[in-house]
């Protein structure tokens, strides 16, 4: 089965759609916790810029969720039966085998405000980053579940779930007034079949 075009497009928006969900069944279930950042939520090129962690003005009224979540692709690679190995086969040497599987790295990034010094330049006190640190627990919880979950149910057939490995999750930040997470999972999808332009028999 080849690799369509949009395999890793679609695969990145689903686990962008999964994640959001869980974060808002986590604030609905949780006083005080935020749910999926309103403002800012997207697929995006590249590594994620920390553009805004804090609500924006006009982007859905008041009492939508702060923060920034954002799926990035980290890279693609030729992935052997073995996955998540990578499939050093040189090729071009007896003609073309495709790897079976193609592995795509993804990196998720939640960002949500961190406590920061007020006007007169005193430290946030302890409640206010214990209270910072119990939201970032949480969010750290249900995005990692939440990926255990969903991709568990994708797959190009519904008895046919994709292979995928989750990978380290770390706090990044504090910085700049935000602090959060970065998630990575490896998903299989399958590996080119034949080469462009290559006759089928």
């Amino acid at each position: 089965m080849p690799l369509t075009p949009f395999a890793v497009h679609d695969l990145a928006e689903a686990v962008l759609g999964c994640v959001c969900a869980a974060l808002d069944a986590a604030a609905e279930e949780i006083p005080g916790q935020p749910g999926c950042p309103e403002c800012r939520a997207c697929v995006i090129p590249g590594q994620a810029a920390w553009d805004s962690c804090d609500a924006e003005q006009g982007c859905g009224g008041a009492g939508g969720a702060p923060g920034q979540l954002t799926v990035n692709v980290a890279r693609i690679y030729p992935a052997a039966q073995g996955f998540p190995a990578e499939d050093r086969t040189v090729q071009g040497v007896r003609g073309c085998t495709p790897a079976p599987l193609t592995a795509v790295e993804l990196v998720i990034t939640l960002l949500r405000c961190a406590p920061v010094m007020d006007e007169d330049g005193c430290p946030p006190s302890c409640e206010e980053q214990t209270e910072a640190a119990r939201i970032l627990h949480v969010d750290m919880a249900t995005v990692y579940s939440a990926l255990w979950c969903c991709l568990s149910g994708l797959g190009p057939h519904p008895r046919k779930p994709y292979r995928f490995l989750v990978g380290g999750q770390r706090t990044i930040g504090p910085e700049g007034g935000c602090v959060g997470l970065e998630q990575r999972v490896t998903v299989a999808l399958p590996g080119c079949g034949r080469c462009p332009g290559e006759e089928t028999s």
